[in-house]
């Protein structure tokens, strides 16, 4: 399933299937090392749901939410079964 990362709960495991974000932004998210194929980790959130803690690789990486609209990842549903 394909979503926002913004949409993730903390916890959630997911892969970076496309950065919908171009110019001086695309650029940015792109050199934090966030890349199509790369898994990140929602570690948490700030009071105010924004902005959103990441693990990413070996690091912690925080983005606004307006720049995790910007990312779509694919998480996989587990199935009850």
């Amino acid at each position: 399933m394909t979503r926002c990362l913004r949409e993730l709960s903390a916890g959630q495991r997911a892969v970076i299937h496309s950065i919908q974000a171009n110019g001086e932004l695309g650029r940015r998210i792109r050199d934090m090392g966030l890349v199509p194929g790369a898994t990140l980790e929602v570690v948490g959130r700030a009071p105010l749901r924004d902005p959103v803690a990441i693990r990413l690789k070996d690091f912690t990486l925080t983005l606004r939410n307006n720049e995790a609209d910007h990312i779509m990842v694919k998480t996989e549903e587990i199935a009850n079964g």
